[in-house]
């Protein structure tokens, strides 16, 4: 029996509730716990791929006639593979993680339509000050005009008032004679020609006085007609200046609440966004902290099995060469040639089986963080298998350890000795429960376990990986 080597702390169960070296399915199926909406990061990632393959597409050259056309369905299973890779690797952030960004990037878009609305507020703001200026001083032009206007019509009507009583004393005056002789007895007052000259003139004089104050007359009520309507214009102009410069002022007074509304709401926005942001950063400390967890657990798990895989080959080696000793002496007796003696701990066709009768959801590979940003190793393939399905072992072996790690859940090993001259452990993760206990030895196809969601995982699945002369390997290479 191969020793038993330590799991990890069970007080660290609770720490860690996911496993980053997990993806989820390609293909949809049911889990026990409940996937958020569809994320952004997913929706972008699957645009980009279409976008890619459109490209690609559409850069083919033109085959000859003779060459066989593609395979569309062919085609829609690699663009299929593919939107399924990148979902897989979006998924491997944490739904929390993700949730968290996603506030985080709802709270910044929120806050940059916020600040634009405030900017957009601002500039209004202040057009409204400079047309409410502009106003004011169509105003007081306005309002000095109808001061102007009325100034002239009080001037204007002053004047009509001279006017007229100049006129009305030289009609009273005309009356008052009521003789068409008086301008000749004026003109033959005198005795001379010379003074009969002069009361001819005289008599003109009187009557063009009259004329004049009568036209004059005429003139200046004509002018205060003018100057009326000047007024009029002027009360007019004035009147839509005041309704111009209120409404002005409405406005300026209706925006600068807006700027304030707008102003505590991108504050208030600002501060949603900044507890986001720390819940993001703290999200993503975690995930961090839980991946470095899994590759201190996987380097601890490699240690051992590196040590243990030295001396399963060791052990092999001496057990062959002692059956070939005795091959030697036994064909030395009998006279024959020596038959080979085959690899012990051989499983037949040197192939593991597969661990669940299902597909494929997650392959073994390298994966870029969606959130951290770097690459990081999943370093096993996910089977669908929801939670309770049975698990059976790859191949013949013995079970080394079974033990909680609050990245890989549940977790049970089998070791299957030396196959093809390497020796093979197998590991199965996020187990439900156990069937089978250290130091059992069981057979391929056996039920070792059930298939659940413990540790850092996404969903009901099995995380299923190799170890290979100690070192973790892509299990396709041997299923």
């Amino acid at each position: 029996m191969v020793p038993h080597f330590p799991g990890a702390n069970p007080r660290e169960r609770g720490s860690i509730k996911r496993d980053d070296s997990t993806g989820t399915a390609t293909t949809p199926y049911p889990r026990s716990r409940t996937r958020p909406p569809g994320r952004q990061t997913v929706v972008a990632a699957c645009c980009l791929v279409l976008s890619l393959s459109a490209g690609v597409l559409a850069a083919v050259p033109s085959a000859p006639a003779e060459a066989k056309p593609p395979d569309p369905a062919a085609k829609k299973k690699q663009l299929d593979a593919q939107l399924g890779q990148q979902k897989a690797d979006l998924d491997d952030a944490s739904d929390q993680l993700g949730k968290s960004v996603a506030a985080y990037n709802q709270a910044e878009t929120k806050y940059q339509a916020v600040q634009v609305r405030y900017a957009a507020a601002q500039g209004q703001l202040a057009a409204a000050k400079a047309a409410d200026a502009v106003a004011a001083g169509k105003l007081a032009a306005a309002e000095a005009a109808l001061r102007t206007a009325v100034s002239d019509v009080e001037a204007g009507e002053k004047l009509i008032a001279e006017k007229r009583a100049v006129a009305g004393r030289a009609v009273r005056s005309a009356y008052q004679q009521q003789n068409s002789l008086v301008g000749l007895s004026i003109a033959l007052r005198g005795a001379a020609p010379a003074d009969i000259a002069t009361g001819m003139q005289i008599q003109r004089n009187v009557f063009g006085i009259q004329s004049n104050a009568i036209t004059n007359l005429n003139n200046a009520q004509a002018e205060l007609a003018s100057r009326r309507v000047k007024v009029a214009a002027a009360e007019k102009a004035s009147e839509a200046a005041r309704a111009e410069a209120a409404a002005t002022v409405s406005r300026v007074t209706e925006l600068t609440k807006q700027v304030a509304a707008d102003k505590a709401e991108a504050a208030a926005v600002a501060k949603v966004k900044l507890v986001a942001f720390k819940a993001a950063e703290k999200e993503k400390n975690t995930e961090l902290a839980q991946y470095n967890s899994l590759l201190r657990e996987r380097a601890r798990v490699e240690q051992l099995l590196i040590a243990r895989a030295k001396a399963e080959k060791a052990a092999a080696a001496r057990r062959k060469a002692a059956a070939e000793k005795a091959e030697r002496e036994k064909a030395r007796k009998e006279h024959r040639p020596p038959r080979n003696i085959p690899d012990p701990g051989g499983s037949g066709d040197g192939r593991l089986s597969y661990p669940v009768s299902s597909y494929i959801t997650s392959p073994y590979g390298m994966r870029f963080h969606p959130v951290l940003h770097y690459w990081k190793l999943h370093d096993g393939t996910d089977f669908r298998a929801p939670c309770g399905t049975p698990v059976r072992a790859a191949a013949d072996g013995v079970v080394t350890d079974k033990y909680y790690n609050g990245g890989y859940g549940n977790r049970l090993f089998v070791s299957h000795g030396v196959i093809d001259g390497r020796s093979i452990t197998t590991v199965y993760n996020h187990l439900s429960k156990y069937k089978a206990h250290v130091g059992e030895r069981v057979r391929r196809g056996e039920i070792i376990a059930w298939s659940g969601t413990t540790g850092y995982s996404t969903g009901c699945h099995l995380h299923f990986m190799v170890y290979q002369d100690g070192n973790v390997v892509n299990p396709m290479k041997w299923l």
